[in-house]
């Protein structure tokens, strides 16, 4: 979740009350001044006591936050963003196995970075579902490395309208037994759900 905070904008000589939030990749205004901020576009970003400080097209902007919020926005705003593979927890030393297409770039990069791709037993499985009947099947062919704790990530697409939703992949999952416990933005048209069994479960 991004932060948030009630404050003041000094922009242009004027001073607007506001609500700030970070949520990534864009620092949000509304209220008396309603702008949009993408991170990559901000320049001069610097913590000045009470005050966060940047400037956004040649324009200067400054936050009165308070407290040592200015400090931890300013490096929030200054941290570049995980890439896909570390949210999805894929090191040089993972092995993935992929279920369904690499249809997005974002994917391939992302198990570009694992050791090696396998067709069965691996640490993390990725599978790109895009309905109840793929997700069913996703389960059945996994069903075994699900019940000795392998994680899975399904990969559904995002937003409404589509054969697949959230609460598809929650409520199949919580069927099957294993438990959601992260997710993650994987591409501007996908998003990803993590599900492991319980200990308990075993």
């Amino acid at each position: 979740m991004g932060r948030e905070s009630e404050c003041t904008c000094e922009f242009n000589g004027s001073t607007y009350p506001v609500k700030a939030l970070i949520e990534p990749p864009e620092l949000i205004l509304r209220g008396g001044l309603r702008r949009r901020f993408p991170f990559s576009q901000l320049k001069g970003i610097r913590a000045d006591e009470t005050i966060l400080r940047f400037e956004f097209e040649g324009e200067a902007f400054a936050l009165t936050l308070g407290g040592d919020l200015p400090a931890r926005w300013a490096q929030a705003l200054t941290t570049p963003p995980p890439t896909l593979a570390k949210k999805l927890g894929i090191s040089r030393d993972t092995v993935v196995r992929m279920i369904g297409p690499v249809d997005d770039d974002a994917i391939q990069t992302a198990i570009a970075a694992a050791k090696a791709v396998a067709s069965r037993q691996a640490d993390l499985i990725l599978a790109r579902v895009n309905t109840t009947s793929e997700l069913a099947d996703a389960l059945r062919v996994t069903a075994k490395q699900l019940a000795a704790r392998v994680p899975i990530w399904f990969i559904y697409p995002k937003g409404k309208g589509h054969a697949l939703n959230e609460n598809d992949v929650r409520s199949a999952g919580l069927a099957a037994g294993i438990v959601d416990t992260k997710v993650a933005a994987v591409s501007p048209a996908l998003t990803a759900l993590r599900f492991v069994r319980r200990r308990d479960d075993l």
